[in-house]
């Protein structure tokens, strides 16, 4: 078994995909056979989705699944169910890593065999500023969504794991067969945040921020995600995930 799959769902984003695994791949070399690459293609007849499976098989290295049973950013379960590394982590497919990143993940991972816990690290912002940077998420509402980035200054993270309420699901892992899965009846965009925290909390588990596991994203989309995003259909999945957890609607 390997040690470690990364893997993302994506929307017609060949793009995305094509750079971060490239450079994930590149990054990589020494340590290509213990990890597991997976892509989870949610529009795989679209031109952008051709392309996609084109890269993936070109590799030989990513492998290729297209789901079309929903349209939903929750199809991320197909990554853990695909995993075939013990521990998982799902990327957005626009994330980049510094290079020295996914070694020292490897190495936190082989002194916590056993974590039943979920992992994040902080987000970096287009500046690459050290100074400021994403570690977590405040649990409160802002633009009707649930979650407001906190900029921590660098000199305060230090070098140890800490707690977390919650963060934006542009990374996060955990042991493959230890987790909990978003609801089966999200459908379309937004959610998750929050409520995946709030479920491993009620089963006694801990979110954590690993200062080392620093990703960049990008967030500007010139050309618009594909992918349906309605204010409806994100409430419905707040309250879907509210009665699942028992929270008040309120």
């Amino acid at each position: 078994m390997k040690k470690l799959t990364i893997g993302s769902a994506v929307y017609d984003d060949f793009d995305g995909v094509y750079f971060t695994y490239q450079s994930l791949r590149l990054n990589n070399k020494h340590l290509l056979d213990q990890l597991d690459f997976v892509i989870i293609d949610n529009n795989p007849t679209s031109a952008q989705g051709k392309a996609t499976k084109h890269f993936c098989e070109t590799t030989q290295s990513i492998r290729y699944f297209p789901f079309t049973e929903k349209t939903s950013t929750s199809i991320r379960n197909e990554i853990f169910k695909n995993a075939e590394g013990e521990f998982c982590m799902s990327i957005d497919c626009h994330v980049l890593f510094e290079p020295k990143t996914i070694p020292m993940l490897l190495d936190f991972l082989a002194t916590n065999p056993e974590s039943n816990d979920l992992f994040h690290g902080p987000m970096l912002y287009d500046r690459l500023d050290d100074s400021s940077m994403a570690t977590h998420m405040k649990p409160e509402w802002r633009d009707n969504m649930y979650g407001t980035w906190v900029h921590s200054d660098g000199a305060d993270i230090g070098k140890e794991p800490f707690e977390i309420p919650m963060h934006g699901l542009g990374v996060f892992l955990t042991r493959t067969n230890q987790w909990l899965g978003f609801n089966e009846n999200f459908s379309g965009f937004g959610g998750e945040e929050g409520y995946i925290h709030e479920k491993y909390r009620q089963d006694g588990r801990k979110i954590w921020c690993l200062p080392f596991l620093r990703w960049l994203h990008r967030f500007d989309r010139p050309a618009h995600p594909a992918y349906p995003n309605t204010f409806e259909g994100r409430i419905r999945n707040y309250v879907v995930g509210h009665q699942e957890l028992g929270l008040p609607l309120s």
